[in-house]
């Protein structure tokens, strides 16, 4: 059976084939790694996986803070939408461990526990040098730059640049892959990674929460922040950091570009450009093809936007952060391949009811509470002037 046709519909769509992608891709090599290691050489089906999230990010994200048109609900947004099933994930993984059925990475034991907890509350421990909890946190944080990157613009009326920010990344990443080849901030540097996650934190509450030239001298300083962070704190380098970032950047010149704010042929040569300078950043087979193909499966989609997807498609894409964040974990206990994704998509169908859903109204009643467009006189020149139908959702 058919889904509703509702315009956003078709995000859902992306976004439950990418979760799956993601987990096939770790649980292959657990049960079938002969198999799978003939299949990551031709394609990174993980990497294909979160490059069509990260492009999905880009299209809907800004939209959802133009919606709203108030910083502090779009940071109030995020939180409940990320954290309460972030911490249900953490807090699983610990218990999991205690227990033996879990392995935690080695290097968090030897790092302070305050920054580690700092790192992996913020979901910045992947720009901080900090071990992750869950593996597959590592995405989160490319997504938060880009939230701090997005509200600086926001608040700067820049949003609607995308496409030559998209392009100047790309570039960028090209530049600085050849000059900084590694993270300048890891396991030597915990004292500046701890001021760094703190200067987020502070950016973030001061720039929902303070008012006039403050807030927005600190949503400026969080944007800065977030783009320092992935340039000098990026596990793998700033040429992969930066062109996901750029990519995130192409996904909103498309919503641009839908949005009549800049020309079709700006969008794609904007895509184009990324990547160009992305399809390099990786010295491996299976990575080029990989976000090549995520692209493309975003603009097959995309093109298919106003037609109706089965509604089991699409309700995988709504549990898809419980699908992502989970399996992980459930991978440690589960017998095999097929019994692994039987489980996983009944658990990430309960995380979604119990916990994300009832997250999620919370989260949408306190940033109705939000003063909107205060301070910033409406949505920057550019962005639409109406409420975008499902971006509550992103």
């Amino acid at each position: 059976m058919a889904s509703n046709p509702s315009r956003l519909a078709w995000l859902d769509a992306l976004r439950g084939p990418a979760a799956l992608a993601v987990a096939l891709h770790h649980s292959a090599w657990t049960f079938i790694p002969g198999v799978w290691a003939v299949v990551d050489r031709r394609i990174d089906v993980g990497t294909w996986g979160v490059f069509v999230f990260f492009m999905v990010s880009g299209y809907i994200i800004p939209a959802s803070l133009e919606r709203g048109g108030d910083v502090r609900a779009f940071w109030v947004g995020r939180a409940f939408r990320l954290l309460p099933l972030l911490l249900a994930a953490l807090g699983l993984a610990l218990l999991l461990a205690y227990g033996g059925a879990f392995a935690l990475h080695p290097g968090l034991s030897s790092r302070p526990l305050p920054l580690v907890v700092l790192g992996n509350v913020t979901m910045l421990q992947e720009l901080l040098g900090v071990p992750a909890v869950v593996n597959v946190m590592w995405t989160l944080s490319y997504e938060v730059a880009f939230y701090l990157l997005v509200a600086g613009l926001f608040t700067l009326r820049q949003a609607h640049r995308s496409s030559t920010i998209a392009t100047v990344l790309a570039l960028l990443a090209v530049l600085l892959g050849f000059l900084i080849p590694g993270p300048v901030i890891n396991g030597r540097a915990d004292l500046v990674a701890a001021l760094l996650g703190v200067a987020v934190v502070v950016a973030v509450v001061v720039s929902a929460w303070g008012r006039g030239g403050t807030r927005t001298a600190a949503a400026v300083t969080g944007g800065l922040l977030g783009l320092a962070l992935v340039i000098l704190g990026s596990r793998i380098g700033p040429w992969q950091g930066l062109i996901i970032l750029a990519m995130m950047f192409a996904g909103t010149a498309v919503y641009r570009a839908e949005q009549g704010a800049i020309r079709w042929r700006t969008a794609v040569a904007t895509v184009l450009a990324v990547l160009a300078c992305g399809i390099f950043a990786k010295d491996d087979p299976g990575w080029a093809p990989a976000i090549l193909l995520a692209a493309g499966f975003f603009a097959g989609a995309f093109a298919l936007r106003h037609r109706p997807f089965p509604r089991w498609l699409t309700h995988l894409g709504v549990i898809s952060f419980s699908l992502y964040l989970l399996h992980p974990l459930l991978l440690q206990v589960s017998p095999n391949l097929p019994v692994f994704f039987l489980i996983l998509v009944a658990l990430g169908y309960l995380t979604h009811r119990l916990i994300e859903v009832p997250a999620q109204r919370l989260g949408r009643r306190l940033a109705r509470r939000s003063p909107r467009e205060s301070a910033l006189g409406g949505p920057p020149d550019g962005a639409p002037r109406t409420p975008v139908a499902g971006a509550r959702n992103a």
